[in-house]
């Protein structure tokens, strides 16, 4: 075979190597489109639907309430009704009985003048004393027209534009929500959560976090808070798990549409207490700890059930409840577990004692952080920074030095913590002297 026909066949090959790689790309936006069409026909059947719903039950409150207000309101004009003509009844009694009284004088005055001579004297003196007792020139006063209530309802014109107003103004149809979540990252048995606003006319005045395990089921609440990430806890590894985002609009009460919902999991196996520690109980999932009652002399440190901090992570200590302080009270990272120390503050060990002095190796430093109370969340980062890079081989011994961060309230101290032995994952553990101290790690 020629050249020229070698050299034809390699560009024949090639480019059929760069149509399939073409056909393939043109594939994966096609199948793009497809979920892109799929999005927006999905969110619009569900916004037809969430919009007939919330209508048609405005609809019927709006319709309860007018008539609840309308039998208020006649309700009312009965009781007038019956208030008013209750005292013109009464009068109506007496005038009624006067008349009575009156047909009944006249009668007996008519007989008196039809009688005889004889009876005539009796008859007319008992009848003008009787008249005389009737006091015939006292009246009953009969109040007046303007007196009494003329009832009419006040109804306001102004009330069918103030509504058509709101109604008119009433909700709004969105294309893309306000805030939308810009990355997730595993973290041992949880995932952080951050979110972003996209839209900068939009003025954020809390965030609210969902999630649900898998396609199916019911979101739950994760967050409500003005911070824009969140590290939601209980994540079971190797597992899918949907999160979702809105915010709520300053001065507003209503929430956003939702984010586009977003998976993630998490390989990292939960940071864990070890079991059966004295002086210590632990949560169900093993990720709280409380210094129980048990006697000082009896309950030393309490470590991790396995070296499960890794460098290049955050781990997080955070204080849920506090006791009486002692100087002795640490949290921080080891290179291992030794059993019958009575405190973290020794050595091959960094730690933030409760009073805020942080130790290496069991001796104290200089720089100082805030003392720890209920809510404080301590942050140990860790980098490994080689002092001899000839071998990168961390695992192989040697001088290293690892540059540790350690985080409490606002401030921060960074430091190199230098080891005679390469490490890249680290035990953590905890030490208090009294009960009532309750410490979560993540």
């Amino acid at each position: 075979m020629s050249i020229e026909v070698e050299a034809l066949l390699q560009e024949a090959k090639e480019s059929i190597e760069a149509a399939q790689n073409y056909r393939s790309e043109l594939q994966l936006r096609l199948q793009g489109l497809v979920q892109a069409r799929k999005q927006i026909r999905g969110s619009a059947t569900q916004t037809r639907e969430v919009l007939r719903q919330h209508f048609q039950e405005l609809q019927g409150s709006v319709s309860r309430l007018l008539s609840e207000r309308l039998a208020e309101l006649l309700r009312e004009v009965d009781a007038i009704e019956q208030e008013s003509v209750r005292p013109l009844d009464d009068c109506q009694k007496l005038i009624e009985n006067g008349v009575s009284t009156a047909d009944e004088l006249l009668r007996e005055g008519e007989a008196a003048l039809r009688c005889g001579i004889g009876e005539k004297d009796d008859k007319l003196g008992s009848f003008t004393k009787k008249a005389l007792q009737i006091q015939l020139d006292s009246l009953p006063e009969v109040p007046s027209l303007v007196e009494v209530p003329c009832l009419s309802a006040q109804l306001d014109d102004s009330l069918l534009p103030g509504v058509k107003e709101r109604i008119f103004s009433h909700g709004s149809v969105a294309s893309h929500p306000p805030v939308q979540i810009d990355e997730l990252v595993e973290r041992p048995g949880g995932i952080l959560v951050r979110w972003c606003r996209v839209d900068d006319d939009f003025v954020a005045q809390d965030y609210r976090l969902q999630y649900r395990r898998g396609a199916a089921g019911q979101y739950e609440e994760a967050y409500i808070g003005k911070e824009t990430e969140f590290i939601v806890l209980h994540i079971d590894p190797h597992t899918d798990y949907l999160f979702r985002v809105c915010a709520r609009g300053d001065g507003r009460r209503e929430w956003s549409p939702w984010s586009i919902p977003q998976t993630a999991c998490t390989t990292l196996a939960p940071h864990e207490w070890r079991v059966g520690s004295e002086g210590y109980s632990l949560s169900s999932r093993r990720n709280i700890a409380l210094r129980n009652d048990m006697p000082p002399a009896r309950a030393g440190v309490l470590y991790s059930s396995s070296p499960t901090y890794f460098c290049g992570q955050t781990l997080t200590f955070r204080i849920v409840s506090t006791g009486q302080p002692d100087r002795r009270d640490s949290v921080g990272v080891c290179v291992d577990c030794t059993d019958g120390e009575d405190s973290l503050q020794r050595d091959k060990a960094v730690c933030i004692s409760t009073s805020g002095a942080v130790f290496v190796n069991g001796k104290e430093m200089t720089n100082q952080l805030p003392a720890v109370t209920v809510g404080s969340a301590v942050t140990f980062d860790m980098e490994v920074v080689s002092l001899f890079p000839v071998n990168n081989d961390i695992s192989d011994g040697g001088n290293f030095k690892l540059r540790v961060t350690i985080g409490s309230g606002n401030r921060e101290v960074v430091f190199d913590w230098v080891l005679d032995q390469g490490v890249d994952c680290l035990f953590f553990g905890c030490s208090f002297t009294y009960p009532g101290w309750k410490v979560l790690v993540f």
